[in-house]
């Protein structure tokens, strides 16, 4: 299994929903004020809040069900992004230890960037508002690049903005798309239990080389000094 630590890891990158922010309050704040407004029952938070990593249409979809229109289903995807846009950074927060984990990166010098599917009009602003915008080294958002996870490309694309090899570097995620991304870009893939995971989906079986319970258990890995590193610092 590949490993990491502090004097071999150059740069962490994140996904953004269920993994860096817990977005969704927001998000499902968002299409429960668009059930509101067309007299449809809201949906319950936990249900939906499974689902926040799919997206837009899986969220319509969700709340609507699967066989509206074409139609319908276009304007309420157009309707909920606009509601979203307006109440982006109400309740979202960053993951419990999130934050002392980018400190952690930080303090020693680790670069971090976010690799997100989300839309960069609605993911600078939330970034934006937290202020996490100026602290990140690069930001790849869905339309960044004609191409999206599960894509290796967005991923490469954040290495060379930060000046450094993908295989010198960590994806965390909360998703398949994610850990493949990961995978096929050569990076430590760590999957976030703690985000957007449906009961359905078997996350064990996603090969990524790590699972975390907890942001802050970025933190312990890094500081897990693989034996071949340990050997040659006591040689020295």
């Amino acid at each position: 299994m590949p490993t990491s630590s502090i004097y071999t890891t150059r740069a962490v990158f994140f996904d953004l929903d269920g993994t860096l922010l817990d977005t969704a309050p927001d998000m499902v704040g968002a299409l429960n004020l668009l059930l509101k407004e067309e007299d449809a029952p809201a949906i319950d938070y936990d249900i939906a809040r499974k689902v926040v990593s799919d997206g837009t249409q899986a969220l319509v979809n969700l709340g609507f069900g699967e066989s509206q229109s074409d139609d319908d289903f276009t304007r309420r995807c157009q309707r909920y992004l606009a509601i979203y846009a307006e109440n982006v950074c109400v309740d979202t927060v960053l993951f419990d230890g999130m934050a002392e984990t980018l400190e952690f990166l930080e303090a020693h010098n680790i670069v971090w960037g976010v690799v997100t599917n989300k839309p960069e009009f609605l993911t600078t602003p939330l970034l934006k508002a937290l202020g996490l915008d100026v602290r990140a080294g690069s930001v790849v958002s869905g339309d960044s690049l004609p191409v999206r996870k599960p894509n290796p490309e967005p991923l490469f694309h954040a290495a060379n903005e930060c000046n450094v090899l993908s295989t010198e570097s960590i994806y965390v995620g909360d998703a398949s798309r994610d850990v493949e991304a990961g995978n096929r870009a050569g990076m430590i893939t760590l999957l976030a239990s703690y985000g957007y995971i449906d009961n359905d989906h078997q996350p064990e079986t996603w090969g990524a080389n790590g699972i975390i319970e907890q942001a802050s258990e970025i933190i312990d890995w890094l500081s897990e000094v693989p034996e071949l590193e340990l050997d040659i610092q006591r040689a020295n």
